[in-house]
């Protein structure tokens, strides 16, 4: 039997706002889950409903930043009748290591998930030293 906790819907958070925004929409933090590979990380982030040509991700001063923009226009006319689903834009930054090769991230969106390749620099992969 599933616990209470797995059937509870989970509610998307909303991005905290530290500036005026020039987009009357709502921008919501997607859900992300980070893997450690032996090569670097790789950095999952659920953002429906996004198209790959709306997404724009950049590196500045170390940090990572991924905005994910919606089409407002598939939504006009429709009335909800049950909604669990709040529509908006996503929007999520992270501090990255110097121990990231910034020029070699890679990304690649489908079905709504939004994949990163954060690969390790050459000097910080770990290395065999021979002993002579």
């Amino acid at each position: 039997m599933a616990s209470n906790k797995e059937l509870q819907v989970a509610q998307k958070r909303e991005l905290d706002k530290k500036e005026e925004a020039t987009i009357p929409s709502r921008i919501f933090v997607p859900n992300a889950d980070i893997f450690e590979t032996k090569d670097g990380l790789n950095v999952v982030l659920e953002m429906p409903g996004v198209d790959k040509n709306s997404v724009d991700i950049r590196v500045e001063d170390g940090v990572l930043k991924v905005d994910g923009k919606l089409d407002f226009s598939k939504y006009r006319g429709l009335q909800p009748l049950y909604t669990e689903y709040n529509v908006g834009h996503f929007s999520r930054s992270f501090r990255l290591s110097g121990k990231i090769d910034q020029g070699k991230i890679a990304a690649e969106l489908k079905d709504g998930v939004l994949s990163l390749t954060l690969p390790l620099a050459e000097k910080a992969k770990p290395r065999a030293i021979r002993v002579n």
